[in-house]
């Protein structure tokens, strides 16, 4: 299995995520994520902010409210979609990321930042206050570390992000990249049909209560089993081999 690896790349606009920034995610997303091969997509970006959220810009009112509900409207759907793809999606972070950026990282499956990066949702100091990044804040976060920074602005530091749960490891900006791709080396190992359905699984039970959750995800394992790589994967750990996947 490979990985693919998307690169915000406009650090002269601090990798705002435009409309067309936007159109492009989500083009880089889809494209061939049906693939065999494809195990892991990483998320990364050039220049000192990975990512300032929305292009200001195109939310004037040079701009009618159409043009400004179908910016939102486009973030919501790449959000959501990260999160709907049979691959693992990994954010590796190397410096800023604010707002709809923040959003990005919160996002993702896995994140790993360095320890230079911060976080933010300053949008509430220039008065558009931050009510799409904080779908996704307040699904990765304890409730009051989100609303501090929602109604402060003020950003955590890559330690406080890492201890409240928005991302998943902080290293030296030197160790970032190893760091991720020992990641995705890991993930790189096993089944993809397997990867797609607990990914899958993960998000819909999280949604359920206790009940419901341990139905569906009972059932699911029951499924996995009667999957051929489940089985190849049983039958290896039995006789102390290297499963073979199929693809």
């Amino acid at each position: 299995g490979f990985y693919r690896n998307i690169i915000l790349n406009n650090p002269r606009k601090r990798n705002a995520l435009s409309l067309s920034m936007l159109q492009s995610l989500r083009e880089d997303l889809l494209h061939d994520v049906k693939s065999k091969d494809l195990r892991v997509i990483i998320i990364s970006a050039e220049g000192p902010v990975f990512c300032s959220g929305h292009d200001l810009k195109e939310l004037t009112s040079e701009e009618d409210v159409k043009h400004h509900s179908q910016v939102f409207e486009i973030c919501a759907e790449v959000m959501t979609l990260i999160q709907k793809l049979p691959v693992p999606v990994i954010a590796k972070v190397n410096g800023l990321a604010t707002a709809a950026g923040c959003q990005l990282v919160a996002s993702c499956d896995i994140a790993v930042a360095s320890e230079k990066s911060q976080f933010a949702t300053p949008g509430v100091n220039i008065g558009l206050f931050c009510s799409t990044p904080a779908v996704a804040l307040g699904r990765s976060l304890p409730r009051k570390v989100a609303l501090e920074m929602l109604f402060t602005g003020e950003p955590l530091s890559a330690r406080e992000a890492l201890m409240h749960g928005l991302v998943s490891k902080v290293v030296p900006e030197d160790k970032l990249e190893e760091e991720t791709m020992k990641i995705s080396h890991k993930i790189c190992e096993s089944s993809k049909s397997i990867l797609a359905l607990g990914k899958a699984t993960f998000y819909r039970q999280m949604t359920e209560d206790l009940d419901t959750a341990y139905k569906m995800t009972s059932q699911v394992m029951a499924d996995n089993l009667t999957l051929r790589d489940g089985q190849e994967g049983i039958e290896a750990f039995i006789q102390k081999r290297k499963p073979v996947w199929s693809h």
